[in-house]
């Protein structure tokens, strides 16, 4: 099943290499390829050669044109490309390597041929989610590790069939340690925010990792910059890697009005609720510099009647999860944050951020500021600088390029003209929003069997049952989970209650099993 219908449009390029100072491959095109790789930018996924599978869900998620990022990424992918990226956060990179990485796993095999590395539990969560929506027609498993959360329920996971491994090093290292994640079968490895893993001091665990992978193996790095340790990273491991860097360098001022504010720190917290008072956002991030000032804020504008919730490396995995997921939905409008917010995250319409403590890293702020102005919408960033924290803001624009401008303090006037505006909107219910996935969703169900690994079922028993009512095939089932006392089973293309219905009261061998719908919390 490896390269599916990749001849289907092949076109003809005629391709130069050079190398650049790193050695890393760079590729300049003829007149006439330029033209057709233009062309083949502003076509849409249809023309990829893709499976009506994996185009039905990508679809039904809403991708109709491909990004930049996703237009020059994916046709080198198919074609089993080394690959080093460097694109900036919300530019569409998960599914310009998830849609290929969907595309050319072979379902029938049962351990992980992707691998995909991390450096935040959120942004394994997310990238998670967006493969098995992804691959969801083609029943895709993928499985995320990550640390404070089970080791167990993740080795019991990795016994079912699973396609694409998502995780953070530290977990999938301690997994391949004690042996419970298998790496044979690896063809495919994804290092995304290769520059985070770096500054988050992983850049040695991810070594280690490579190391253990198969030799032939297609590589592909994302980055949103290219440290020379991520650079030596790539010559080490890589084989004649193509790099495509996004014309979109640097941080984004035509959709992002970027501002700071001169306080003293007794002064913040006034105004903060001045600030959020006259922009008065429909979503916005707070940034804060500890757990301990996440925590204080929270209180404090929660007593104001704020609709808010905190998130920060101190909270169960469950909650923060929780937390990010409400955050999305619209539930709340307030999110205070730490840095474990600020890579990868990606959420619609935030249209403010506050950076309540200044990032000590400039690259922090790209990645804070980056939560705002997504998918070509506008967003505001405003920070928040104290007189020992000048020289932080100097380098930040500095290494970014652009003027900051310094604002007054807000008046009381202003403020006061917005008041009226401001306590209407605490007093709103929030429009819960539908996640992206919900159009591909309405076509599946999932049946949950009060059966499993302790009954001696496995999947093929259910298989063999279901495929067996009229009108029902093998391909409408989708990804099977058999743990020791359930089994859920997703069911495609509609026939849902058809299945449930066929299967009340059923006998599966020789157990009475109940069916009934499962909905995921």
């Amino acid at each position: 099943m490896f390269g599916k219908g990749l001849r289907k449009n092949k076109v003809d390029v005629f391709l130069f290499m050079t190398y650049n100072t790193f050695g890393i491959v760079l590729l300049s095109e003829t007149k006439d390829s330029v033209g057709m790789r233009t062309k083949m930018d502003n076509d849409s996924f249809d023309k990829y050669g893709l499976s009506d599978e994996i185009l039905q869900a990508i679809h039904s998620l809403g991708y109709d044109i491909p990004t930049e990022v996703q237009s020059r990424v994916i046709p080198y992918a198919l074609e089993k490309k080394d690959l080093v990226v460097r694109s900036q956060t919300g530019s569409g990179k998960t599914a310009s390597y998830g849609i290929p990485i969907c595309e050319l796993v072979d379902w029938l095999e049962n351990k992980p041929q992707v691998l995909i590395l991390t450096p935040t539990r959120e942004l394994a969560v997310q990238v998670q989610e967006e493969i098995t929506n992804i691959g969801r027609l083609k029943r895709i498993k993928a499985t995320a590790l990550y640390g404070k959360h089970p080791f167990s329920l993740q080795k019991t996971d990795l016994k079912q069939k699973t396609h694409v491994v998502v995780g953070t090093p530290g977990r999938v290292f301690d997994h391949i340690e004690k042996g419970t994640l298998s790496l044979k079968k690896i063809s495919y490895l994804v290092i995304d925010e290769a520059d985070e893993m770096l500054n988050m001091g992983f850049i040695d665990q991810v070594e280690a990792i490579i190391r253990e992978l198969p030799k032939e193996r297609v590589t592909m790095l994302f980055s949103a910059t290219l440290p020379k340790a991520v650079k030596n990273l790539s010559l080490k491991f890589m084989k004649t890697p193509i790099d495509i860097e996004m014309k979109s360098e640097g941080i984004s001022v035509d959709k992002i009005e970027h501002i700071q504010y001169r306080v003293t720190e007794d002064q913040k917290f006034s105004l903060l609720t001045n600030v959020s008072m006259i922009e008065n956002p429909d979503s916005c991030i707070i940034f804060c510099g500890t757990r301990e000032r996440v925590d204080t804020l929270h209180h404090e504008l929660s007593a104001l009647g704020y609709p808010c919730n905190k998130i920060h490396g101190n909270m169960e995995q469950e909650d923060r999860t929780k937390t990010m997921n409400a955050f999305k939905r619209g539930s709340f409008r307030y999110l205070i944050a730490t840095d474990v917010a600020a890579r990868g995250i990606d959420i619609e319409n935030i249209t403010l951020i506050i950076n309540y403590d200044i990032p000590l890293k400039k690259e922090g702020y790209v990645h804070r500021t980056g939560r705002t102005g997504r998918a070509g919408l506008g967003g505001k960033a405003v920070t928040f600088v104290t007189a020992r924290e000048e020289h932080y803001m100097d380098e930040i624009i500095e290494y970014l390029g652009i003027e900051i401008p310094r604002m007054e303090l807000p008046g009381q006037e202003e403020i006061s003209n917005k008041r009226s505006d401001f306590s209407a909107k605490l007093l709103e219910k929030p429009v819960i929003k539908k996640p992206k996935s919900d159009a591909l969703n309405k076509q599946i169900m999932t049946l949950r069997f009060n059966g499993g690994k302790k009954k001696k079922l496995r999947a093929t028993n259910f298989v063999g049952v279901i495929s067996n009512i009229e009108g029902v095939t093998a391909e409408d089932i989708g990804i099977i989970t058999v743990t020791d006392s359930l089994t859920f089973i997703e069911i495609l293309n509609g026939k849902g209650p058809k299945v449930l219905k066929a299967l009340a009261g059923i006998t599966i061998c020789g157990k009475g099993l109940k069916v009934s719908e499962f909905h995921k919390k």
